[in-house]
């Protein structure tokens, strides 16, 4: 491996990438100012300023440089005050200012508000007047308390202050409109709440604005006005901003864009769609040197590194904290005392009369589940339970068809749904003002998304949030109780942004080519100005550059992978019209299986399941799917053709991806609580629990590292707790595993979850605390990683994902049949074998297997956790049988074991034996 790559990327072991965050502030952008705006006003009512006293002083007010620069410190309170012949609401009178460039559109927003009985608040005048000065900068404040008027508010105000011939826009289609408001949000179903919300105020203000949308789900007359240009607005995805990017029109016309908004940025800092936004940005600036940028954040621990994420040009630009957050309550739903309540894997279903009963207190109510598949079954159990309208119950996920979703997020919106049962596709902001009450099922993992969840109750200015959680199992009554203390503590998980994600790199890099082509140096100064690529190394930039015209060293010789030339001038350029095709069809970095249509043979599609699932199932099969048990017909080509069954049994469809491991902030507020208990319902409730464990053996204790090794029928058991969250022990499992095997050969399987790990050995062994503590060493971590995993295996795994996001896997086609899964993973395993042979430097291998040690293993996490445990004592202590805290690990390894009995079964007979041994 050649380490260029790593520049940047993954620091050496045990060192923290962010210890020295921030990094070192780069040159501010060109900025437009209100003093030029007022120049341009100026020159067409030349003649009327001259007719008024007043607007002549004004005028010379602006050549004198009457706005004051916004100092270094915080802003003052009443920012908007500076802007003349603002009166803010319940303000005496002030002097007239009829001839005023800013006045007048400053009052007539205030005039907007007023009629709807609302007043600005200080925190989105702020946002006004540093928009109107030209700065750019990150609006963090709670979901529901009027961001989006905030961002929009400068824009409008600007768009007024121009003569009426610019503000109207165009008077016929030929001549064309200037995009003036870029806004990029993260959910199609967000986008079209977003061109709603914008539409009004511009109206209200007499703005001849078209304001449109683009994303996947776009009208095709939509569409049509983003790609000709007829739009002074246009709400966007991060995908659909590239999509746009990739036709060699658009840059001339983005050239007049003023503003970028990113809505709910903390949703895309984390991901590579946040690096293809950062790429799509520095873009947008270089076409606009007047542009300013604004960031809306509503949860989000890491506000100063997600503002230079976002604005690397601009690091010292202002964090504006919008509202107070909101007061929110936390309710648990505790079992009553004497209650049977299990101790692990359940859905939760014990609790169906105590949300049955409160749904029906509240108006309307949402009840979030962590899986799709979990969404499903809830919304069965209700319906078995349903005493009203069956349609005032619905059901809201990724998978459901697109048509689906719409009709359920109206429902919402305008009050016809008593319930609906969601998963994180309902997360986001989303205004649904009549949702009275949220449920959260089960552990939410996370301070940051059981914030963002509540949010979505009572989503109007000034109403305080509330949220009703579901314990499914035992334990997680203390993981409520720990997010309780954390949402008191205002701790907020922070999300970290990729770096050096050259498959993402090498997709823009086509796009631009694409788009009319581009210089290398050029682009590689504007690539170097994001954060993301910051660190690039020459020589990483050179073999993007030989990737998209080659492909590597290792498939120069396949034409399917020659997708861009260098022209007679030198510069990057895609002339071969099916690369232009493909490659636009490709664009996004999103990831998904394989998924297979699922279609009424009579009525219409209901969405998509996996397809590893349909192709378990026979014809007569019956499933669960869209809120209603269907039977299977025939599948026809990659769609389940499927007719409905009548109430019954039927399997659930399940989809893969990982499985949200507790956050590490979470998880140590946890073994905290379980050394300390503090006295709140959700302890109370758990406090027998915790008794039983700490008689059988321990509870965790501070300095101490609990360790249980026990003897059950399956054989010797040894169960680790260091509270570090799934992926995190599941890499501490493997890697203590191969240790133990190098000490005494033996052959070790093992299972785990949030809390810690088990190793079930097959021969018979000693453990003593010397050797335990030899095995947790952070010493050679990556080393011993490398040994202990399938390193190879991981990394082929994520290679497809990284191949298809760099352009190596053919797209489907409209038109033609959907290539199945089984058809990309042959395509994107023989690439990876060929590139393992000949050219086994490829970026894209090194890119992988980096992705795999920082993402699936979690190695920075791995390295502080080894950390922690080198710190302390190790508590070993010897139960006669399980406890617990052990039990759920042991069931944990049931998963993976063969047996005619299904693992539900296993469990629910273990547990019921624990029970009546310790007389519960």
């Amino acid at each position: 491996m050649s380490g260029f790559l790593l520049r940047g990327a993954l620091p050496p072991e045990g060192e923290d990438p962010y210890a020295e965050y921030p990094e070192r502030p780069r040159p501010d952008a060109p900025r437009q100012t209100v003093e030029s705006i007022r120049r341009e006003r100026a020159r067409h009512e030349a003649r009327e300023r001259r007719r008024r006293k007043a607007g002549d002083d004004a005028a010379s007010r602006t050549q004198q440089g009457a706005i004051a620069p916004v100092g270094e410190g915080e802003p003052e309170p009443d920012a908007l005050e500076r802007l003349e012949g603002v009166v803010p609401a319940g303000d005496g009178a002030r002097p007239d200012t009829a001839g005023t460039e800013v006045g007048d559109p400053a009052r007539r927003l205030r005039a907007w508000f007023a009629a709807r009985g609302w007043t600005p608040a200080p925190f989105q005048q702020d946002v006004w007047t540093r928009y109107l000065r030209g700065e750019s900068g990150l609006l963090h404040t709670p979901t529901g308390s009027g961001k989006t008027l905030a961002a929009f508010g400068g824009p409008l105000i600007e768009a007024c202050m121009l003569p009426d011939a610019a503000r109207a826009g165009a008077t016929s289609r030929d001549a064309g409109r200037e995009l003036k408001v870029l806004w990029i949000t993260p959910l199609r179903a967000l986008a079209a709440d977003t061109v709603r919300a914008l539409r009004e105020p511009a109206a209200g203000l007499g703005l001849d604005w078209q304001i449109g949308l683009r994303t996947g789900d776009a009208s095709s007359r939509d569409k049509r006005l983003a790609r000709e240009g007829q739009l002074d607005a246009l709400v966007t995805t991060p995908e659909s901003l590239a999509l746009l990017l990739s036709y060699p029109d658009t840059a001339e016309r983005l050239r007049a864009l003023r503003c970028v908004v990113v809505d709910e940025w903390h949703e895309l800092l984390g991901t590579k769609r946040g690096v293809l936004l950062q790429l799509g940005l520095a873009r947008l600036r270089s076409l606009s040197a007047r542009l300013r940028i604004w960031g809306l954040s509503a949860t989000l621990g890491n506000l100063d590194e997600a503002r230079d994420v976002l604005l690397p040009h601009a690091p010292a630009s202002e964090v504006v904290s919008g509202a107070t957050p909101r007061p929110m309550t936390l309710e648990t739903l505790v079992p009553a005392e004497g209650e049977r309540f299990p101790w692990a894997g359940h859905l939760g279903l014990a609790q169906l009369a105590r949300v049955a009963e409160r749904i029906f207190r509240a108006r309307t109510s949402l009840l979030f589940t962590n899986t799709r598949a979990y969404a499903e079954l809830w919304h069965q159990a209700l319906q078995a339970v349903w005493p009203e309208d069956p349609s005032t119950l619905a059901l809201h996920h990724g998978s459901l068809d697109p048509h689906i979703r719409a009709d359920v997020e109206a429902g919402l919106r305008d009050g016809r749904l008593r319930c609906v049962v969601a998963t994180s596709s309902l997360d986001l902001g989303v205004d649904f003002p009549a949702v009275d009450q949220v449920f959260q099922l089960g552990s939410p993992k996370g301070t940051a998304r059981l914030l963002q969840r509540a949010g979505r109750a009572r989503h109007r200015p000034g109403e305080s949030g509330h949220v009703v959680c579901i314990p499914t199992h035992m334990l997680e009554l203390v993981e409520f109780s720990a997010v309780r203390e954390a949402i008191g503590a205002g701790e907020v998980e922070a999300r970290r942004p990729p770096r050096m994600s050259l498959d993402v790199l090498a997709q823009h890099c086509v796009t631009l080519a694409l788009g009319g082509g581009f210089d290398a140096d050029a682009l590689l100064a504007e690539v170097r100005g994001t954060h993301a690529f910051a660190g690039l190394a020459d020589e990483a930039w050179q073999s993007v550059l030989d990737f998209i015209i080659q492909g590597g060293r290792a498939l120069e010789h396949y034409p399917d992978f020659h997708r861009v030339v260098r022209d007679a001038a030198g510069r990057y350029v895609v002339e071969d019209r099916r690369v232009a095709t493909r490659h636009r069809l490709s664009i996004g970095t999103i990831a998904s299986e394989g998924s297979v249509a699922v279609k009424l043979v009579r009525g219409g599609t209901l969405g998509a399941v996996e397809e590893g699932f349909i192709a378990r199932l026979r014809p007569g099969d019956r499933f669960l799917f869209s809120g209603r048990m269907l039977e299977l017909v025939r599948i026809d080509a990659m769609t389940a053709l499927v007719k409905r069954a009548p109430p019954g049994e039927g399997i659930v469809p399940q989809w893969t991806g990982i499985r949200q491991p507790l956050s590490m902030e979470l998880a140590a507020r946890v073994e905290r609580l379980l050394t300390q208990p503090v006295d709140a319902p959700e302890m109370r409730a758990v406090a027998g629990l915790l008794a039983l464990q700490s008689r059988l053996s321990s509870l965790p204790r501070t300095g101490r590292l609990l360790v249980e090794f026990a003897r059950t029928r399956e054989g010797p058991q040894l169960f680790v707790f260091p509270f570090a969250g799934r992926l995190a022990n599941e890499g501490l499992a493997a890697l203590v595993s191969l240790r133990w095997g190098r000490v005494e050969p033996n052959t070790f399987g093992y299972a785990a979850n949030d809390y810690g790990f088990v190793l079930r050995p097959a021969r018979d062994v000693a453990v003593d605390e010397g050797l335990l503590e030899s095995l947790l060493t952070p010493d050679r971590l990556f080393e011993d990683l490398r040994e202990s995993l399938n390193l190879g295996e991981l990394a082929r795994r994520q290679f497809r994902e990284i191949a298809r996001i760099a352009g190596l896997l053919p797209p489907t086609v409209p038109g033609r049949p959907q290539k199945s899964m089984r058809q990309l993973q042959v395509s994107s395993g023989l690439i990876f074998d060929v590139l393992q042979r000949h050219d086994p430097q490829h970026m894209l291998l090194e890119l992988a297997e980096r992705e795999v040690f920082a993402g699936q293993l979690e190695v920075q996490r791995l390295q502080r956790v080894l950390e922690e445990c080198a710190r302390r004592r190790v508590l070993l202590l010897r139960p006669r049988g399980l406890t617990p805290l052990s039990f759920p690990l042991w069931a944990e390894g049931l998963r993976g074991q063969l047996s005619t009995e299904d693992w539900k079964t296993r469990v629910q007979r273990a547990a019921a034996q624990l029970e009546k041994r310790h007389a519960r």
